[in-house]
């Protein structure tokens, strides 16, 4: 997520870190959250006018259901896509 993303998802009315976690997915990525979390919250405190003690961090959530890799490296079909061709 970039601080543009920020500044749109407040201009369309999310004032807190769940709703921006929604709207733009931040907090999904390879760290979790754990290294953008501070950052994202202090500039949302800066855009919204709020102490940023009060910008509380979202909720973790761990996935329903992990699927190892290796599965996945095993089917042919996942390393296709729609417009991929048979002949070449």
């Amino acid at each position: 997520m970039t601080l543009s993303d920020l500044e749109h998802s407040v201009s369309r009315g999310y004032q807190d870190i769940e709703e921006v976690k929604r709207y733009t997915g931040f907090g999904t990525g390879p760290c979790q959250g754990k290294e953008c979390l501070a950052l994202v919250a202090s500039e949302l405190a800066r855009l919204t006018g709020q102490p940023p003690s009060t910008i509380k961090p979202f909720t973790s959530r761990p996935p329903l259901a992990p699927t190892p890799l290796r599965l996945l490296a095993r089917d042919p079909g996942a390393h296709r896509f729609d417009d991929d061709r048979e002949d070449g």
